[in-house]
């Protein structure tokens, strides 16, 4: 771990669509221009945003960014993605130049996917998800969302949409830093505050 603090780098991209379940094949195209990042369990990275199209299609928008959240002594490592072409199963996605920002706190937050291990079984889930909030400190209110699956290596995993609200503005940026549950390279357990409407 580090002491460094976690800020959030947000790269514009060129590309036309991704898989919508697209988080372990992200994850592996970054992995291969930056070898390290297998081994450093302080990085997050967010889904990339678009809009849904038939079948397994994200279209990506003018608004669409990879969103990487990184110990700010990282930052030039991932400079070094600025103007690179990543191979993510097959759609090619061009970096753009990245914008930097904190973490700002929001009394409500929201991940489109939370998953743990035997994550299938939600009152195994919701334990371990209470552990986790304890050891960070956290208190808040949760509540466990819309079920949904991801593919990883070709197999399938369960977790769900999650919203923690009454967060106290240190709570918030600590849970927007740190994540809860796994696969948190994948762009699981990525907090984000909270918008009217989600699901």
């Amino acid at each position: 771990m580090t002491d460094s603090p976690i800020v959030e780098m947000r790269f514009y991209l060129s590309g036309e669509r991704l898989p919508v379940d697209h988080g372990y094949l992200l994850y592996a195209a970054l992995a291969h221009l930056l070898p390290w990042l297998h081994n450093d369990t302080a990085v997050r990275l967010a889904p990339i945003r678009g809009l849904y199209a038939n079948g397994n299609n994200l279209l990506l928008q003018d608004w669409s960014r990879l969103v990487i959240r990184t110990p700010a002594d990282r930052l030039a490592r991932f400079l070094a993605l600025a103007g690179r072409t990543l191979d993510v199963g097959g759609y090619r996605l061009r970096l753009g130049v990245p914008s930097i920002h904190t973490l700002r706190p929001a009394s409500t937050l929201y991940a489109h996917l939370v998953t743990t291990r035997n994550g299938q079984d939600e009152a195994r889930f919701d334990a371990e998800i209470a552990r986790q909030l304890a050891v960070l400190g956290i208190n808040g209110r949760v509540e466990r969302g819309t079920r949904r699956t991801f593919a990883v290596h070709g197999r399938h995993l369960v977790g769900y949409a999650m919203s923690i609200s009454g967060l106290d503005p240190e709570a918030s940026v600590t849970l927007q830093a740190a994540g809860l549950g796994g696969r948190r390279k994948m762009g699981c357990g990525f907090f984000v505050p909270r918008k009217e409407g989600r699901p």
